[in-house]
């Protein structure tokens, strides 16, 4: 595995990235890395890589030339196919990084360029002519790309054949299949009053493996339910684990095929227990949306009226509602601090929420892909929406299903609420 690393600071990241486990292998010849100085590839004498942005804002953008200049270079040096070679530039708009990304990245590619964004960002004619990829850690902001891009190439050289003494390693390891790992505890066995579980000191292999899966299983729903909803039981033993757990938890299963319909009148009693859930869910976060009059029984009345609200039905109970419209936005005009992808005709997503005893189950899921569906059938493969920039189950939920951040509005809220919401989007795929 080669990797290119394309950066303002090549000589630090250089040193860190060829110590321990990783220079080990790099001197067995197992990996190949190299730090490349974009600076290296600019055309003027003062060897200038960024410039003011146009349409003014803060700070300085990364210029397109040397960028794809450095590219270019470093694409004509080895031997390794085109096709086989992967340019993902980090950056805070891309596609979340997750362990299934890095096994994909190694098992699918022979090199990777990795684009270091700096400054306020990168020209978008760059990323859009030179890149194949865009990744990023998380829902935060770094100064440059130089601590994201060595996560990503320890990460990925770390599951290369011989970088570490065993698969087992890695094998069991957070997120490998999708879970937390469970709690390690070694010596001593009783640490200022707080001792080992009982069970790793029986002796019993198959009792202890049990434990850990349990261990596992019930770590991740409680941390991450949005990878513990994600996550299929491809055995019993799973299966009856996930099963005692849910039981433990009160939490609903989806166990029946799910059916998407237009909302009726008769619904709403329904639908305003479940915008009352949500407004309450919110409130106890803290998070200013929906703590208003909006949305209300009249909202709801003028989406049926227009055929754009709808329920999802799990057998005969109402699990969640959501309103998709083709009509013009006009709040959606003044996006800022970014832009909506051009020339696209979209629909728009409002006012959803999934029943509370559903949360964690999937459910939200399965609501977004219903909305997408409904965004087709308008014969617009664009749909948007926009949330509180606080509410982070919403931002995780539009992130892990494909939702791109695109800027910034402000809405026509009431007096004495937070008018700021983050916008995404996703292209759909039509499928023939």
């Amino acid at each position: 595995m080669r990797i290119d690393i394309l950066t303002l600071f090549p000589d630090n990241m250089d040193r860190m990235l060829h110590e321990s486990i990783l220079g080990r292998a790099c001197r067995k010849g197992l990996l190949d890395l190299h730090c490349v100085q974009i600076r290296d590839y600019t055309e003027n004498r003062q060897n200038q890589v960024d410039d003011y942005p146009y349409g003014g804002g803060f700070g300085c953008i990364m210029m397109a030339q040397p960028l794809k200049s450095c590219v270019e270079a470093v694409l004509a040096r080895g031997e390794i196919p085109r096709e086989k070679t992967c340019v993902i530039a980090m950056t805070p708009q891309g596609t979340p990084f997750r362990q299934e990304t890095a096994r994909r990245l190694q098992r699918d590619y022979d090199r990777l360029v990795l684009v270091c964004g700096h400054y306020e960002g990168m020209d978008e004619r760059f990323l859009e002519a030179c890149v194949d990829e865009e990744l990023s850690l998380g829902d935060f902001v770094l100064t440059g790309g130089e601590i994201a891009a060595m996560a990503v190439c320890d990460s990925v050289c770390r599951l290369v054949p011989g970088v570490l003494s065993d698969p087992e390693c890695y094998i069991g390891e957070s997120h490998w299949d999708g879970l937390l790992e469970y709690p390690q505890y070694t010596r001593p066995e009783v640490w200022e009053g707080r001792e080992v579980p009982e069970v790793l000191l029986s002796g019993d292999h198959e009792k202890i493996a049990r434990w850990r899966r349990a261990q596992q299983l019930r770590r991740t729903c409680e941390r991450r339910p949005d990878l513990f909803a994600a996550f299929r039981a491809e055995n019993d033993e799973d299966r009856r684990l996930i099963e005692e757990l849910r039981k433990q938890e009160g939490r609903p299963r989806i166990t029946k095929e799910l059916a998407c319909r237009p909302a009726k009148e008769e619904d709403l009693p329904v639908i305003l227990s479940i915008v009352d859930e949500a407004r309450a869910f919110l409130k106890e976060k803290r998070i200013d949306q929906w703590q208003g009059a909006y949305p209300e029984e009249r909202d709801f009345l003028r989406d049926m009226l227009r055929g754009e609200c709808h329920v999802v039905l799990h057998g005969d109970e109402i699990t969640a509602v959501f309103t998709v419209s083709s009509a013009h936005e006009p709040e959606y005009d003044d996006i800022r601090d970014g832009k909506w992808t051009p020339d696209l005709e979209a629909c728009v997503l409002h006012r959803c929420a999934v029943r509370a005893r559903w949360a964690g189950t999937g459910m939200s899921d399965r609501m977004l892909r219903f909305a997408e569906k409904c965004s087709l059938e308008n014969g617009r493969r664009c749909l948007r929406t926009d949330t509180h920039p606080k509410n982070r189950s919403m931002l995780r939920l539009l992130s892990d299903n494909g939702y791109r951040y695109r800027g910034n509005i402000d809405i026509h809220c009431e007096p004495g609420h937070e008018s700021v919401r983050r916008c995404y989007e996703k292209i759909l795929k039509t499928h023939a």
